[in-house]
């Protein structure tokens, strides 16, 4: 089969196109940005992209047209398309076609930390000779991809593992389906990790996204298993909508909880109370001992032993862009986190506290994700940001004003829409042994690099 897939350069929407190509498949694709590092990463698969959404692309008379949600009436390929009669279909149904039928699917929603516990998840499997397939948003630094079909389990070499891990996102399939994504893959092991309002573009309050877990929650069947943070009040509510399957609780005493943590990120696990042994790792924070616990609830859902899957958390690397060290200069850290939502900002610059002690925190956002353009988030901000030292944030593009939102903060913040004039302030305040966390969903007009190379230059 020949597919050629709109919107190819996102990061999920990629990864289809990895697996349609593992899978034999011709894959050609289309995006309005076609750059690296997805572009060189498809292009090393075979995958032939071309820049930009001309209508001539139907001469390329592919068997079908797979559609991301990046898509929209008015698009001229799409407008081809449909006055051709064309045949086309959303990624998630794609996937869920192609990919996850009569797979054991194990999904990973919540509003946070979907791709550390999925990649987490996936980890645990492999380590135990699962060999799984995964779908995740990011890439885990376990494998070094993000996508693969699943694999030749350890334990029966004349098989393919029936076992798929995938990041479930709650944003919109598509111009066509406003469902969200997840509501396609049917899994039978779901991990809810929390939440709360996001994604305002398209959900008009909590209720609105509540609603759409509790669609996802009904697809679950009774013979499978909802893995759902205790503490979270929203995804009691979506539980008491309706739940046919069993639930194990993490983050309270009633099911999974951490105990006794340490500075050096260890932990340990208990199940109903009883021990079950300890995570020893260097991940920090809160979240993250939440994502190992709700990884090792669903692993065992699939026969992975409890001790088995904390041994492998002990081997686990964290995916790029969660708290990544971009580099260490004149005893500077620079860090990439992919933080884009205040509760995010809030356990991410938490979790570097655990870490640097008594150190400066020089937090540098922008605020780049469409909730957070919209404003919608905005009063939030200045208690996300309270254990850091400093605060730069960047202001350009943004519907609403950032001084002014940060105002209870603004001893400590500087506020700039001129990325090169916020870069000179970081240089002015940097000093030996600071952490500079750099958060935003996007490349952030390389920050990074320009940090890196004017603390080389002196």
């Amino acid at each position: 089969m020949h597919i050629h897939i709109l919107g190819i350069c996102g990061t999920f929407m990629g990864g289809i196109a990895v697996l349609a190509k593992q899978a034999g498949h011709r894959v050609t694709g289309c995006d309005a940005n076609v750059y690296p590092p997805m572009s060189t990463q498809l292009e090393a698969q075979g995958i032939e992209l071309i820049e930009g959404f001309s209508p001539e692309q139907v001469s390329l008379n592919p068997d079908i047209y797979v559609i991301g949600n990046v898509v929209s009436r008015g698009n001229p390929l799409m407008e081809e398309i449909l006055n051709r009669g064309l045949p086309y279909i959303s990624g998630p149904q794609w996937l869920a076609e192609h990919v996850l039928q009569s797979k054991w699917v194990l999904a990973v929603a919540g509003t946070h930390g979907k791709t550390t516990t999925t990649s987490m998840l996936a980890w645990i499997l492999e380590f135990a000779g699962l060999a799984p397939g995964f779908l995740i948003g990011g890439v885990p630094q376990n494998f070094g991809i993000s996508a693969r079909l699943p694999g030749t389990p350890k334990q029966d070499q004349n098989s393919q593992s029936p076992f798929f891990v995938i990041e479930a996102d709650e944003y919109d399939t598509a111009f066509f389906d406003k469902r969200s994504k997840f509501v396609h893959y049917r899994p039978r092991t779901a991990i809810l990790n929390n939440l709360e309002f996001d994604h305002a573009d398209i959900f008009a309050d909590l209720e609105a996204i509540e609603i759409q877990f509790h669609h996802l929650v009904r697809t679950v069947p009774a013979n499978g298993l909802v893995v759902m943070n205790g503490m979270e009040e929203s995804l009691q509510r979506v539980i008491q909508r309706g739940c046919g399957t069993p639930v194990e609780h993490f983050g309270n005493a009633e099911g999974w909880d951490a105990k006794n943590f340490s500075v050096d990120g260890s932990f340990d696990v208990e199940v109903n109370g009883r021990p079950a042994g300890r995570v020893k790792w260097e991940l920090m924070g809160e979240h993250n001992r939440l994502n190992a616990l709700a990884a090792l609830a669903a692993a065992r859902h699939v026969g992975v032993p409890v001790d088995q899957g904390i041994e492998a958390l002990g081997q686990f690397q964290n995916v790029k862009r969660r708290m990544e060290v971009k580099g260490v200069i004149n005893g500077i850290t620079i860090y990439d986190d992919f933080a884009h939502h205040p509760t995010a900002i809030t356990t991410t610059v938490a979790g570097l506290r655990s870490r640097a002690g008594n150190a400066r925190i020089l937090a540098v956002l922008e605020p780049r994700s469409n909730t957070m353009k919209l404003g919608t988030m905005k009063n939030a901000l200045p208690a996300s940001l309270a254990d850091a030292d400093k605060v730069f944030c960047y202001s350009a593009n943004l519907g609403w004003d950032a001084a002014e939102a940060l105002s209870p903060i603004s001893a400590k913040s500087i506020i700039s829409d001129n990325l090169q004039a916020l870069v000179e302030a970081i240089l002015q305040e940097a000093q030996a042994g600071d952490h500079v966390l750099v958060m935003s969903n996007g490349g952030f007009g390389g920050i990074h690099g320009m940090l890196l190379d004017r603390f080389k230059a002196g």
